[in-house]
């Protein structure tokens, strides 16, 4: 039996879009630890995206955007002996960038409100209609962004909805523990290249500039991020909740790096 204790648990995977995707990669980690992964992706034309990959597996459809299929789906788990569950990892995320990058104050309503309902709110419903699937003592965890206060232009309004997922996590926390030991964390993760950030305006300039701010001089690595989710889902976490942790490589702690000051300073 390995360290994490893994083997023979079962877990619910939700966002895998890709190869590239940290559901996926914290997937990937999870069967080789011996655990079931059941998926949910998010329409059927995904499911036929990633039927490659996923060929054998359970691989269930839920728009996150819509309360009636969270409910199906939990009813889909629940009816079709795939729990009880041992964890959940909640791996999504939405913008809509169709109009643009815009200053934050000139945010459309219809967008920041979707955006919130995907990203942040989806766990909240998620993690009720889950819960009479749950074991006593799961795990749920989900992915944010370590910059949350961090007036970063390109992410537009996904930062104030980033900071909504990850505090919803304690408020989910607490809310739990009336009746259960289940336990909810959030990864918070500096840039990454994935698939999805490549459609975030202006983001591969962030992501360098990251990269330069990071202690190792290297950026951050998606198996990197998937090795902390895995843990934090394990039973080895299990004193761990309510918490939202920076995954970065030092790139909060290091603004004032000598070759980004001189850099920055040097003359024209």
């Amino acid at each position: 039996m390995s360290f994490l204790g893994l083997e023979g648990k079962r877990f619910l995977v939700l966002g895998v879009a890709n190869r590239k995707s940290v559901a996926w990669a914290v997937s990937q980690i999870l069967e080789e630890e011996g655990a079931e992964v059941i998926y949910s992706v998010r329409s059927e034309k995904r499911r036929e995206e990633t039927a490659k990959f996923l060929e054998g597996r359970t691989v269930h459809v839920c728009e996150v955007e819509e309360k009636d299929e969270i409910a199906r789906l939990a009813e889909a788990l629940g009816s079709n002996d795939q729990a009880p569950l041992d964890g959940i990892l909640h791996s999504i995320a939405f913008a809509n960038y169709s109009e643009g990058l815009k200053p934050f104050h000139e945010t459309n309503r219809e967008d920041f409100l979707q955006a919130t309902q995907i990203t942040a709110f989806s766990l909240v419903e998620i993690a009720n209609a889950c819960k009479p699937l749950l074991n006593p003592d799961a795990s749920v965890v989900t992915i944010g962004i370590s910059s949350t206060q961090v007036t970063a232009e390109n992410y537009g309004y996904v930062a104030p909805i980033k900071a909504a997922l990850e505090t919803s996590v304690r408020y989910l926390a607490k809310s739990f523990s009336a009746d259960s030991e289940v336990r909810f964390n959030s990864v918070n993760a500096g840039p990454l290249k994935t698939s999805a950030s490549a459609g975030i305006p202006g983001y591969l300039e962030n992501y360098l500039y990251a990269e330069k701010l990071t202690f190792r001089k290297r950026a951050l690595a998606t198996g990197e991020v998937a090795n902390l989710a895995t843990f934090l889902l394990s039973p080895r976490a299990s004193g761990i909740n309510g918490q939202g942790i920076v995954i970065d490589a030092g790139m909060g702690f290091n603004y004032f790096d000598k070759e980004v000051v001189r850099s920055a300073t040097k003359p024209e």
